[in-house]
């Protein structure tokens, strides 16, 4: 069975495009092979953007309200400059003195719990996951690992056996148990997370590490601050928590820096990557000291492109553009009043069953008039707003979630814009 949002195109949406589109398609899965995918029933080819927009080869502009790794808006000017400047100097690996590289690490660092005292840098959030993995075992002598029941943490070997949304609940390996998400039950979390320990311990695994997505989401979005007594149980036996921030960190809920913030917890690894270089590779796990200088004194750690200064120099523009031009508060403010108006139209439209929000990253459950999850109304949600030039996309075990995570300057015309296409696609599906 093929795992993944049923947002995908498939071959028998081909008739319907254009020659052009077709072509290319066909040339995509000539050089590319099968395991890709598209979006949309008709896909869309881009070849710019600026901000929030997105643009095809004949102009159209499109309102990005799906795409987080440009976090701090497409093509931002001050992050351009900041990779082209570098490139023009020096592009080597991190077994070289760079200041600019240590300068990254400290700022970072600085935005983190100061228990949390050293960072390791990847170029992705799968091989930040997977070091994590590797890192964690060595901590702590055991090899079983915990996640929710359709999380998402990357596409490695080690990653991808903890991503069930990847490749598929049966696929998981023996040593990974997966537990409910805390949603609509935030107790039958708590309790999945100590029936997996004591499955792991019978099964001579053990705990090495509880792998929590901030923001959840792959399981459709869950904010809250349920996760203290699922940290406390993986701790008392002899676990770490770590915390994916790949999508929820750098700001995007608007309470801070890290999703992990909302929880009150101070996790004892964190991983980050897609917002941290605006869509240059740079990513990477951060830990207390102790956990890392053990790992650092047993085994060496290297990444070709991992740290590059190219890389970093994006990344600090990123933190350069989240604090000068205010981001965070930016991410609250319009991510309430994205909230405030999406509840507004489910009081109206019997279809919306619930909207989950913190900051700018928002879940809206698509349902039947019975109440339950319409995957199928989603998609046509999906492609309807694709239609209406507005992008997002559907997660969740159910596939009825809508997934809303715009670039951080979405603004208030934006959320009108949005809420306005919603409306018109909603009604244009009803049945």
């Amino acid at each position: 069975m093929t795992t993944g949002p049923s947002t995908y195109f498939r071959p028998e949406h081909a008739a319907g495009l254009d020659a052009s589109t077709r072509e290319l398609i066909g040339r995509r899965e000539r050089a590319l092979g099968g395991a890709y995918r598209l979006f949309y029933r008709e896909p869309l080819e881009f070849v710019r953007g600026r901000g929030t927009k997105l643009y095809t080869a004949d102009s159209v502009e499109y309102l990005d309200a799906y795409n987080n790794v440009p976090s701090v808006g497409h093509a931002h000017p001050r992050v351009t400059e900041a990779i082209a400047t570098q490139a023009a100097l020096l592009n080597t690996h991190t077994r070289y003195l760079h200041g600019a590289v240590v300068d990254y690490a400290e700022r970072l660092l600085a935005t983190l719990p100061p228990a949390i005292g050293h960072v390791m840098l990847t170029c992705t959030g799968s091989e930040a996951n997977d070091l994590a993995l590797k890192v964690a075992r060595d901590a702590t002598g055991h090899s079983g690992a915990i996640v929710t029941r359709y999380a998402y943490h990357g596409v490695t070997l080690a990653a991808g056996a903890l991503s069930p949304s990847l490749v598929g609940e049966e696929a998981v390996e023996p040593w990974v148990r997966l537990v409910p998400p805390p949603h609509p039950d935030p107790v039958a979390f708590i309790d999945g997370v100590r029936a997996a320990i004591a499955e792991l311990d019978d099964a001579g695994y053990g705990v090495a590490a509880l792998f929590v997505d901030t923001i959840f989401a792959s399981d459709g979005v869950i904010p809250g601050d349920f996760l203290t007594p699922a940290v406390d149980l993986v701790h008392a036996a002899g676990g770490m928590f770590i915390a994916d921030e790949v999508q929820a960190g750098f700001g995007r809920l608007g309470h801070g820096m890290w999703g992990f913030d909302r929880h009150r917890i101070v996790p004892d690894a964190v991983t980050f990557g897609k917002p941290a270089g605006n869509g240059m590779p740079i990513a990477g796990f951060a830990a207390v000291d102790a956990v890392i200088d053990g790992f650092g004194s047993r085994q060496r750690y290297f990444n070709t492109f991992g740290g590059t200064p190219v890389s970093v120099a994006a990344a600090n523009a990123v933190l350069d553009v989240l604090a000068d031009e205010g981001l965070i508060g930016n991410a609250q403010r319009t991510g309430d009043l994205l909230e405030e108006r999406l509840r507004s139209l489910a009081d109206e439209s019997p279809a919306i069953g619930d909207v989950r929000a913190a900051g700018l990253y928002l879940g809206i459950d698509i349902v039947d008039a019975d109440g339950r999850p319409d995957e199928a109304r989603a998609i046509d949600i999906v492609n309807g707003m694709r239609d209406r030039r507005v992008l997002l996309a559907a997660s969740g075990e159910r596939n009825h979630t809508l997934k809303v995570r715009p670039p951080l300057p979405f603004d208030a015309a934006d959320v009108e814009r949005f809420t306005s296409a919603l409306a018109e696609t909603i009604a244009a599906t009803d049945r």
